[in-house]
């Protein structure tokens, strides 16, 4: 066991020097080590114990999924909880993910994404430990925190602690939007906070305990392996894209803005090869929205809207993503653009939108012409409140 651990881990650092050899942005003598990559400091926490690991695609040391290291370890996994996507990331956005067998592990896979979003008691009955390692993106509505709440819920109603494996948060340089009002509680927006929250998972883990978000006095047991040399001014480019259409980092650094467009008739070209970089509509004015695009039904889009119709759009690929992190917040003015030119402005938006943006304010603000900073300026007593409450569960050095 002890040499099997040593060969891994010595296999994890020489991937991660190669990595981080290969950006230039990125500090060469102190790379980011993400949690899952230290096995030195929690492999000795899983000894002996009946392990459930919640994960995804994204849950890798250096290429080697955690579950593979895990079981090659000798240790005994003897299930997964996968989420949004599924286990190995394919699923489209919003499909039901049916439970069943890892074809490569030969483990049972309980879907937290399909007939229930939290496990059941009996789900966890036997269970030691949880392990949860999932990368995020750090916008409220993208669903992996939403799980990893449920399953503090549940961990935290049978007595069972949860290992958190923390990864950095791409978009984790910035707090932004609007807070989520109780009325609009929903699985992409489930606790009270901006639609930038700039945290990492584990920090957000620590405030849903602290803010007793988990209902019921209920507390979750948490052990967190930190991220190494992490700070949230470091550009930090993900191994292995988060979801199916968040392929690039482009796509990463503007998707909370541009998920906005899923509560409209808008495309963010989803069936097209560059999802959450683009938006258009067929009806927008081609002298303003030059850019053209045709989604098409693909795996990971299958029935995007505006199938198989030229949109006219606007191309935003045009910003690096270093500098897009720049810009430190999410940019709110393409959708007062797309509303302002949109001839049938009584079919822009669609029910979802209120739900995204966790209020009615927003789409009644845009409705009525606001501009961008007088829309701003409605969310900065919620931010400020936000930002102090968040500063007791920071795990790294605040930027704000």
């Amino acid at each position: 066991m002890r040499t099997s651990i040593s060969l891994l881990f010595a296999v994890c650092m020489l991937f991660i020097s190669c990595s981080s050899a290969d950006s230039a942005t990125q500090n060469e003598s102190e790379p980011i080590v993400p949690g899952a990559w230290q096995t030195e400091v929690f492999f000795p926490m899983l000894a002996g114990k009946r392990l459930a690991l919640v994960g995804n695609h994204s849950s890798l040391i250096g290429e080697v999924h955690l579950a593979d290291s895990m079981l090659n370890a000798g240790f005994n996994l003897v299930k997964v909880f996968s989420p949004e996507h599924g286990f190995r990331g394919h699923a489209a956005a919003g499909e039901k993910v049916q439970s069943g067998v890892d074809t490569q592990t030969g483990l049972p896979v309980i879907s937290l994404y399909g007939a229930n979003r939290r496990p059941s008691p009996g789900d966890l009955a036997g269970i030691d430990l949880i392990i949860f390692d999932i990368q995020d993106v750090g916008a409220r509505f993208y669903t992996y925190i939403s799980t990893m709440s449920y399953m503090m819920e549940e961990a935290a109603r049978q007595n069972i602690p949860m290992l958190i494996l923390d990864r950095p948060n791409p978009n984790g340089h910035f707090t932004d939007g609007p807070i989520r009002e109780e009325k609009h509680t929903s699985f992409v927006g489930l606790h009270p906070i901006p639609l930038v929250h700039g945290m990492t998972v584990a920090e957000y883990a620590q405030m849903v305990n602290g803010q007793g978000w988990l209902g019921d006095d209920l507390e979750c047991e948490l052990h967190i392996v930190e991220v190494k040399n992490y700070t949230r001014d470091i550009w930090y480019e993900l191994p292995v894209a988060p979801s199916p259409n968040l392929p690039n980092m482009t796509s990463i650094m503007l998707y909370p803005g541009l998920c906005m467009f899923e509560g409209t008739t808008v495309s963010l070209g989803r069936g097209t090869d560059f999802p959450f970089q683009v938006y258009g509509h067929p009806e927008l004015p081609a002298e303003k929205f030059p850019f053209t695009f045709t989604p098409e039904s693909r795996t990971a889009a299958p029935n995007p809207p505006q199938l198989d119709q030229l949109c006219h759009g606007i191309d935003l690929r045009t910003d690096t993503p270093e500098e897009l992190m720049e810009v430190s917040r999410f940019d709110l003015s393409q959708l007062i653009n797309a509303y302002s030119h949109f001839p049938d402005k009584d079919n822009f938006f669609n029910n979802f939108f209120n739900r995204l943006a966790g209020t009615d304010e927003l789409q009644k603000q845009i409705k009525a012409g606001m501009s961008e900073e007088e829309i701003r300026a409605t969310w900065q007593p919620g931010l400020e409140a936000f930002r102090e409450m968040r500063r007791e569960y920071l795990i790294y050095p605040d930027l704000e």
